[in-house]
C-alpha cells in the first residue's frame, strides 16, 4: 500500500510523462504594437524650457501629437512681446545647431487664439509662416517632413513648405518646448506630446 507522499509522487510523475508524450504545435507570439507614451512637458514659471535632456536624432519626418491646456493662454508685460513665438517641438538640422539650421513648431497665444507657426533657422536666417490655429484641450496632429532643400509642414489638413539649407535625414538634436522671445514664462506651461511614426 501506497503512502500519500508515494501516491503524490506517482501522480506528479504520470502527468509529467504524459505531458512531455502528447505532440505541441510551434507557438509564434503574435507582435504587439504599444501605444506612444505621452509625455507631458513643463516650462516652470520664470523659466525659458522644459530642462529636458540633449537627445540626439536622425529622422526624415517628425509625426506627433500635441494637446495644450488652458496653461498656454498668458498675456506678456510688454505688449509687443506678445506676437513672439514660442517654440513646440522639433529639430536642428544639417548637423548644425539650430539657431544655423532647424525645423520646429512654434505657438504664441494672439488675438485670443492659440496660433501654430512653422519655424526654421535656414543658414542662421530665421523664418516663420502661420500655419493654422488649434483649440485648447484638443490634440492635433503635426508633422515635418525634411525633403531635400525644403521642409513640409502639416497640421491636420493644413500644409506650409519652407526652404532647407541641406538634403538627406535630418540629423542633429531634439527641440522642445520653450517659452519666449524676450520673455520668460509668467506661470507653469504645460504641453502633453506623443511622438508618432517618426522615421
Amino acid at each position: 500500500m501506497f503512502s500519500i507522499t508515494r501516491k503524490w509522487q506517482l501522480i506528479v510523475v504520470l502527468s509529467l510523462f504524459v505531458l512531455y508524450s502528447c505532440k505541441t504545435d510551434t507557438v509564434i507570439p503574435v507582435a504587439t504594437t504599444s501605444e506612444p507614451d505621452t509625455i507631458v512637458y513643463t516650462i516652470k514659471k520664470g523659466e525659458h524650457d522644459t530642462k529636458s535632456p540633449l537627445t540626439l536624432r536622425t529622422v526624415s519626418t517628425l509625426k506627433f501629437e500635441a494637446t495644450f491646456n488652458a496653461s498656454a493662454v498668458y498675456q506678456t508685460i510688454e505688449k509687443v512681446n506678445q506676437a513672439d513665438i514660442n517654440k513646440l517641438y522639433g529639430i536642428s538640422d544639417c548637423n548644425t545647431d539650430h539657431h544655423s539650421n532647424s525645423a520646429r513648431y512654434g505657438w504664441r497665444w494672439y488675438n485670443n487664439h492659440l496660433e501654430i507657426h512653422a519655424y526654421t533657422y535656414l543658414n542662421k536666417v530665421r523664418k516663420s509662416e502661420l500655419v493654422g490655429v488649434v483649440e485648447l484641450n484638443k490634440p492635433y496632429s503635426y508633422e515635418i517632413q525634411l525633403l531635400d532643400n525644403k521642409y513640409v509642414f502639416k497640421l491636420n489638413d493644413k500644409t506650409v513648405e519652407l526652404p532647407r539649407h541641406c538634403t538627406g535625414k535630418g540629423e542633429s538634436y531634439q527641440l522642445y518646448p520653450y517659452f519666449g522671445g524676450d520673455e520668460v514664462a509668467p506661470h507653469d506651461i504645460t504641453i502633453a506630446i506623443k511622438e508618432l511614426e517618426s522615421r
